[in-house]
């Protein structure tokens, strides 16, 4: 056994070294990048300008370009912006490896403020380099913080379409993994002045396992407006709010519907598909497509917006399903054009004719020639309309076709719908039965008693007088079939119990942090019916009715931002709940004690000494902490505009003033990316492996840098509200502790 587990390792770490070398085409070495019936498909299809066919390909072969996204809000990022520029970039531009040099990131040309950038930039390259090694672990480490999103440049391209304000309604029909989400809570919060924006995200998946990745890809940007729920996007249930008194439908001022495709758009990065892909996967998806796209825009309220994309360059996928769309609409629906609106990015116009193919190479032009053996397989709406003006008056040329070689990205499509009235068939159903009156049914006594009323009505009343039997009965031809008890699947969820406003636990809350007056008590939540309460979250006052007028017919993952955490020692210094970082920006603004006003120095040493002593602060931020008993505190710095070398956006931490010390309760990568923004450069100390390199055991060096990764990873996971302290060394110059170096 033993033997066998060596070579088991050895061929895991050749794999390893084919991966390397593959740079971005990583585990994919013997997929041969050859569909013979691909490229027959789409020449046929004319998608593809004239001549730019082989480019296509080309393109397709090539491996696709890293992208990241600066995420966080707009004051944040604009620091991280600037910590990239001034000190990874240009180091880059004049790096050269092995007599190569390497071309820096290149920010997107159409994605606003510079926001996103590309690399080509392989693995291999960059352990060769230990600048680019710090460049990597700073993309990893403020990834997993949440300020840095590793995303397909052309799946940002949808919500910056949607056109989002902070008070809108947004659902998002097939959410997971979540990077499209997380842009769309990040137009929410544009001011961050405003804790609470009127506006709310309901991110949907129908994979409850993929619901918890969407989760933690939400739970980065700590929003109060974001619901992560678990449905079939295809008949996601219609919601209910409370509307001055009344119960009201929920419509949505804006709807990304991301449906699931065949991912031909994605075969510079999904290399399987070019040994999967064949015409039947784009017929068999189809009708799913449709219907998502029909129950989107049935929720979309009446001068809303919805974005249908793909990552599929398949009219069946594409056109033939917002052509039907249109159609069945009636000149409720209307493509909008978006050309104007992302400048810079090249597209293609939507096509107006196309052909269908099955996997056994047989073309057809039109619904008549499907012969009714295939009739289960293609349907109409696969096909364009047959009728010039009505396919003149779609304009699918609005629709957005994004193709490889253009700019270096994968394959994509959008289209952008407008809903101008409600849909044709929600008029066709009353609100409620149309009544009908019969009277006057004569009926013998039996022994003196009615006998038991007729049963040849639906739902029918009875009233029995003079011999005769009234009664007044619905009809029930005009109305869809009644809903189905929901069915629910994966994990049950803890509940969802908001408290009141006479709460116990606010007794203590309330003066401990002298919060103001308009604090929404009622906003707040916890996770259990039962026992003392550990965390308590906060959501905004629009999911709190959502959340409270659907609790039957809506299965919730997760809501709400973690705001306060039970202190078992807490009770002895007046309040037993210490505040949460993930929630501190949206409750800070209600706290009106236990704040100390901070400098950079003094976050410097809050976030690189262990329990520092009240003296170690700077003479302002020691005179506020010694006014202050034990217990949690707010740790606030605030940008002085007339020093640009300092963070120019809000820093609010939380900490502990203890008896003598204080101390930050800062998660690991959270603390990185402050110290970061100060100053102190962060990055893995690798001593140790240096030797083993210089003794030629190259694979030792990889699986110790592996091993610090995965160690990392492990300790971010288990990382919460958990401190960890980076005490400094005794010059003040440098520190090292659990594999890290800091310089300051």
């Amino acid at each position: 056994m033993g033997k066998r587990s060596r070579q088991r390792q050895k061929n895991q770490t050749t794999g390893r070294d084919n991966r390397d070398n593959a740079g971005w085409g990583a585990g994919y070495a013997d997929i041969v990048k050859e569909n013979k019936l691909f490229e027959h498909y789409y020449k046929e299809q004319g998608l593809v300008p004239e001549g730019e066919f082989e480019h296509f390909m080309d393109a397709m072969r090539e491996p696709l370009p890293a992208t990241i996204r600066i995420t966080g809000y707009k004051s944040h990022a604009k620091e991280i912006l600037h910590c990239l520029k001034e000190k990874y970039f240009k180091d880059i531009q004049d790096l050269e490896i092995d007599g190569q040099k390497i071309e820096a990131p290149q920010a997107l040309s159409w994605y606003p403020d510079e926001q996103a950038w590309h690399t080509n930039m392989s693995r291999k390259i960059i352990r060769k380099s230990p600048l680019l090694e710090k460049f990597h672990q700073f993309l990893v480490s403020e990834t997993e913080s949440g300020n840095i999103s590793r995303q397909e440049a052309v799946s940002m391209i949808p919500p910056l379409l949607l056109k989002i304000e902070p008070h809108h309604k947004i659902l998002d029909m097939c959410a997971a993994p979540g990077s499209k989400t997380a842009q769309l809570i990040e137009m929410l919060h544009s001011d961050m002045d405003v804790p609470f924006p009127e506006g709310f995200v309901i991110a949907n998946d129908v994979d409850n396992k993929r619901c918890y990745l969407l989760v933690h890809q939400a739970k980065r940007l700590n929003s109060p407006c974001i619901m992560v729920v678990n449905h079939d996007a295809s008949c996601i249930p219609t919601l209910q709010i409370n509307s001055e008194g009344k119960k009201d439908i929920l419509f949505y001022d804006r709807i990304l519907c991301d449906v699931p495709c065949s991912g031909d758009g994605t075969m510079r990065k999904n290399i399987d598909v070019w040994k999967k892909w064949t015409t039947s996967n784009s017929l068999h998806l189809h009708g799913l497509q449709l219907r998502i796209a029909v129950r989107g825009v049935e929720q979309l309220a009446v001068g809303g917006r919805m974005v249908y994309s793909t990552c599929s360059l398949n009219p069946v996928e594409d056109e033939a399903v917002i052509a039907a769309l249109l159609e069945k609409s009636e000149g409720a629906l209307e493509l909008a054009d978006g050309s104007a609106d992302l400048p810079g990015l090249k597209w293609m116009p939507g096509v107006t004719s196309w052909k269908l193919m099955t996997k056994e190479g047989q073309w057809y032009s039109d619904w008549s020639e499907v012969p009714t053996s295939r009739h289960t397989q293609i349907r109409p709406t696969m096909f364009p309309p047959k009728d010039p003006e009505k396919l003149a008056s779609m304009h699918l040329e609005r629709c957005m076709r994004i193709l490889p070689h253009h700019q270096n990205t994968g394959g994509f499509f959008v289209a952008v719908l407008v809903k101008k009235a409600p849909m044709p068939w929600n008029k066709r159903y009353p609100k409620q039965n149309s009544p009908m009156w019969v009277q006057g049914m004569p009926v013998e006594l039996a022994g003196g008693k009615p006998p038991p009323p007729p049963t040849s009505f639906t739902s029918p009343v009875f009233s029995f007088t003079n011999h005769t039997w009234d009664f007044f009965f619905f009809l029930p031809l005009c109305l869809p079939p009644p809903n189905k008890k929901m069915r629910l699947f994966g994990y049950k969820e803890d509940p969802f119990v908001f408290l009141t406003e006479e709460d116990p636990v606010f007794t203590t809350i309330q003066s401990f942090y002298d919060l103001s007056p308009d604090f929404p008590k009622l906003n707040v939540l916890t996770r259990t019916h039962e026992g003392k309460k550990r965390h308590l979250y906060m959501v905004s006052k629009e999911l709190r009715n959502v959340l409270l007028n659907n609790s039957e017919r809506l299965k919730v993952i997760n809501t709400g931002v973690k705001v306060w955490s039970r202190n078992s020692d807490g009770e002895e210094f007046g309040c037993a709940f210490r505040l949460a970082q993930e929630g501190i920006y949206t409750l800070q603004p209600y706290i009106r004690s236990r704040i100390i006003a901070v400098s950079v120095e003094d976050i410097k040493v809050l976030l690189t000494q262990e329990n520092p002593f009240l003296s170690k602060l700077e003479d302002n931020a020691h005179a506020q902490a010694k006014k202050l008993g034990m217990g949690s505190i707010v740790l606030k710095y605030i940008p002085n505009p007339d020093n640009p070398a300092e963070p120019q956006c809000p820093i609010q931490l939380c900490g502990w003033r203890g008896k003598t010390s204080i101390r930050a309760f800062v998660p690991r990568n959270e603390r990185f990316h402050y110290l970061r923004m100060l100053g102190v450069e962060v990055f893995r100390d690798k001593q140790g492996v240096g030797q083993k390199e210089r003794d030629g055991e190259k694979e030792g060096k990889e699986e110790a840098e592996d091993q610090v990764e995965k160690d990392a990873d492990e300790e971010g996971a288990a990382v919460n509200e958990e401190d960890h302290r980076l005490p400094l060394d005794p010059t003040g110059v440098s520190f090292l502790l659990n594999g890290f170096s800091y310089f300051v």
